[in-house]
């Protein structure tokens, strides 16, 4: 996908056929993860929001894999997930947020999670929301996600991760200043 600034948040109309296009590929490919939707309705509600055809695209760049994985019918909106078999390659090494990012003396990574996450116009996967996606196939067995971390932890420096491993997931923890090559996030996107 093309790459924008966060300031340009509009697609060419070229660009949105080549997003849809490969969306919807992925999404007849993984009829499992969404039974009983229809494509045409989920890109009827895309093309008719740009911002959210933005992160969507934004999520497909750095190389998430987006797929439906929902209908809330309650909001009515579809709900994208990253289904990229490991952590999205475009979001590693990252810190978890902002705090710990300036915290960090040496070494500072170049963004943090929480950051990320809120220039795309995503939000990150919840431990709840991570452990369903979970469900839909096995994702995370090389590396590993931040996850939305509790306050509670969170004030105390911590911050929280998953992986699948051993066909179980895992929660563990971290200082929320830490970085590895092999953690990134997952996002979630309501449209």
């Amino acid at each position: 996908m093309t790459n924008h600034t966060t300031s340009d948040k509009n697609l060419s109309p070229e660009q949105i056929e080549e997003l849809l296009s490969v969306v919807k590929k992925r999404f007849e490919k993984n009829m499992h993860r969404h039974e009983g939707l229809i494509w045409d309705n989920v890109q009827e509600k895309l093309q008719s929001n740009a911002e959210k055809l933005w992160s969507l695209n934004e999520m497909e760049r750095t190389e998430g894999e987006p797929d439906v994985i929902a209908y809330d019918t309650e909001k009515y909106e579809y709900l994208f997930c990253d289904c990229s078999k490991e952590s999205p390659k475009g979001r590693r090494s990252v810190c978890y947020d902002r705090a710990a990012l300036e915290a960090r003396k040496k070494f500072k990574p170049e963004n943090s999670a929480v950051d990320m996450a809120n220039e795309m116009g995503i939000e990150m996967l919840t431990e709840e929301q991570y452990r369903e996606l979970q469900k839909l196939g096995e994702f995370d067995l090389k590396t590993s996600s931040w996850v939305q971390t509790p306050e509670e932890i969170r004030k105390l420096g911590g911050a929280i991760f998953c992986d699948r491993r051993f066909n179980h997931v895992f929660v563990y923890h971290n200082g929320a200043d830490s970085y590895y090559g092999a953690r990134g996030f997952r996002g979630m996107l309501r449209v």
